[in-house]
């Protein structure tokens, strides 16, 4: 896997606690079981959506990470390729107002609860949306260093490749929204 290099796949609608369970089963070890809120900023003219970048400032327990992720370099059928660039930050305060002194402003404002898993570096991440996403079903995304490994642990799971979905966050609210695709 290349350095920031970003390769992943959701997987909607599943039950955590049978994906929990099998994870375990292959001694997968868990590595964070909290609470996450995430703010994504933009300028006024939406300049980086329009150019393919997202950046998000965000807390994962009581730790802050500064994220830029820029357009997708691959997106097929069940999984997407992006390059990601992500700092820990001192401050999480501190980094909103330095982000908003440089003209940036919060766009949306995503919280949420994370349990996430490593194995063999792949990254097991159960999301259940919270507040006004909250009818977005719990969800779990692996990432891996190739779209074949991905799906080896995808079908590990109990997955097959069609299961795969190379959403983003906006896929998964437009998908789910009432009166939606769903």
């Amino acid at each position: 896997m290349q350095d920031n290099i970003e390769i992943e796949a959701k997987i909607l609608n599943v039950n955590k606690k049978d994906i929990e369970n099998k994870l375990k089963l292959l001694n997968a070890k868990k590595i964070i079981d909290d609470d996450v809120n995430a703010l994504y900023f933009d300028y006024k003219d939406n300049s980086l959506r329009k150019n393919g970048k997202i950046l998000r400032l965000r807390t994962i327990g009581n730790k802050a990470f500064l994220t830029l992720k820029h357009s997708i370099l691959k997106r097929d059928e069940h999984v997407k390729v992006r390059e990601e660039y992500e700092i820990k930050v001192s401050s999480f305060n501190v980094t909103k107002k330095i982000l908003e002194l440089l003209g940036l402003s919060v766009w949306l404002n995503i919280k949420k609860h994370r349990t996430s898993y490593v194995l063999n570096g792949v990254h097991f991440e159960i999301d259940k949306y919270e507040g006004q996403y909250d009818y977005i079903p719990t969800f779990l995304e692996i990432e891996a260093g190739s779209s074949a490994v991905v799906y080896k642990y995808a079908q590990l799971l109990g997955f097959d490749k069609k299961d795969c979905k190379p959403w983003t966050l906006r896929d998964l609210i437009e998908y789910y929204k009432p009166g939606g695709k769903s």
